[in-house]
């Protein structure tokens, strides 16, 4: 598929604040699940699909991530004095980047399956699509308690609603981050627009999921990793 995109965008500047004592002197994707910290769980599906360019942008307590990602194949990005959340990181990296569409993953999930990011990457059609997004049904989200954020078409288009939960990974078009005027914003006005032209599409993961997004999570993790019953 043509505009295959090359780069992957690494979200790690989060507080990581639901954590609470894990993250008193470390980052968030530094905590380890399975003996590794988050962040490498993360870089093994990126690395899997071999971008061009890996980006991740540091904000809170950045040194050990920039300590620990040194010298591997992944370029970071401190954003001071303020975290620019989802929409605002993205644009800023774009000069490392590079132009066309990107991959975007969050770096606090674990994944028991097929790599989300060849999912999409098998699917991207950039003639219809503006974003594609992993789309996790609730029965393979481990630990997860919501109903869901979108509502998945039979042809896999998406609208808002109970459906399926975005797994912080995706393709998406970067042209419409230069119509937001905020510095700091989410990628949610950016889905937004693009939802209204109906330009937003989804992939159902066939796996199982875990959002590690509180300390119970890393056991769930790493019972999911093993195969236990969760």
């Amino acid at each position: 598929m043509r505009d295959t995109p090359k780069s992957v965008m690494m979200f790690a500047a989060g507080f990581g604040t639901r954590m609470r004592h894990l993250t008193q002197d470390q980052p968030k994707p530094m905590i380890k699940v399975a003996g590794r910290p988050l962040i490498d769980h993360a870089l093994d599906l990126a690395n899997a699909i071999a971008p061009d360019r890996i980006v991740a942008n540091l904000h809170y307590k950045p040194e050990p991530l920039l300590a620990h990602l040194k010298g591997r194949n992944v370029r970071t990005i401190v954003e001071t004095p303020d975290i620019l959340e989802t929409g605002g990181g993205l644009r800023n990296a774009l000069p490392l980047l590079g132009t066309g569409s990107v991959f975007t993953m969050n770096t606090d999930a674990i994944w028991a399956g097929p790599n989300p990011l060849t999912m999409l990457q098998d699917v991207w059609n950039p003639d219809i699509m503006d974003a594609l997004l992993i789309g996790i049904p609730p029965a393979q989200a481990v630990g997860h308690s919501g109903k869901g954020d979108f509502v998945m078409g039979q042809c896999g288009q998406l609208t808002r609603g109970p459906g399926v939960i975005y797994g912080g990974v995706q393709i998406i078009k970067t042209d419409l981050l230069k119509t937001i005027p905020d510095r700091a914003f989410s990628l949610n006005l950016l889905w937004d627009k693009m939802l209204t032209m109906g330009r937003i599409y989804g992939v159902r993961y066939t796996g199982k999921w875990c959002d590690v997004g509180h300390p119970e999570g890393i056991t769930l993790a790493e019972n999911m990793l093993r195969g236990a019953h969760v």
